[in-house]
C-alpha cells in the first residue's frame, strides 16, 4: 500500500480518536462521476449529508459540465444508495428528461443532458468502474499516524483524482 508518512518507514495503521469538540466534519461525503473515455474525474463535495435535493444538485451541475464536453447523454450507474433511488430523484430525473427531449424537438441548438439512470444489483460494487478509483484513491491520501483536516483531505483527493476543487453542495436543513 502507498501512503503519505515518513521516507523508508513502514506503514502501521493505527485507530486515532477525535476530539469531541473538533469542529471538522467527522466525514465527508463526496460526489462523483467517472468519464469511461478519458478516466477523468469530477467530483463535488458535500457539505452535510447526500440526501436527495443534493443528489438533484449534482446532477444539474453535472449535465452544465458535460454539455460544455458537448455530450448529449449521460449514462449513470447507481447503486441503491437511498439518496440515488429517492422518488425526488427519480421524479427530478424524469422531468429533466421531458424538458431535454421536448426542447429537442423544438429544434433548440443546447437542449441540455439525458440522463439514463442504471441501477445496479444490491451489494454488487465491483460492476461500477468508478469503485477501483475510490479505493485507490481512499489508500493514496490516507495518512495512517494522524487525523487529516477536511480541508487537507479535500486537497488530497483533489490532487490525486487532478481534478478542481469546485464550490461544495450543501445539504438543508429544515
Amino acid at each position: 500500500m502507498h501512503s503519505w508518512g515518513e521516507n523508508k518507514q513502514p506503514i502501521r495503521q493505527q485507530e486515532l480518536s477525535i476530539d469531541k469538540h473538533d469542529p471538522d466534519p467527522k466525514a465527508l461525503s463526496c460526489y462523483g462521476m467517472l468519464d469511461a473515455h478519458t478516466r477523468k474525474m469530477r467530483l463535488r463535495f458535500v457539505d452535510g449529508r447526500p440526501v436527495s435535493h443534493v443528489t438533484t444538485a449534482f446532477l444539474a451541475w453535472l449535465c452544465e459540465r458535460v454539455a460544455v464536453d458537448g455530450k448529449q447523454t449521460l449514462l449513470l450507474i447507481w447503486d441503491n444508495a437511498s439518496w440515488h433511488v429517492s422518488a425526488e430523484v427519480v421524479t427530478w430525473i424524469r422531468q429533466h428528461n421531458q424538458t431535454v427531449l421536448q426542447r429537442r424537438r423544438q429544434g433548440d441548438e443546447q437542449p441540455g443532458v439525458q440522463l439514463v439512470p442504471c441501477w445496479l444489483p444490491v451489494k454488487s460494487p465491483w460492476l461500477n468502474r468508478i469503485e477501483p478509483y475510490w479505493i485507490h484513491g481512499k489508500r493514496a491520501v490516507m495518512e495512517p499516524a494522524r487525523l487529516l483536516t477536511s480541508q487537507e483531505l479535500i486537497q488530497r483527493i483533489c490532487d490525486h483524482f487532478q481534478c478542481e476543487h469546485v464550490e461544495h453542495l450543501t445539504q438543508r436543513v429544515s
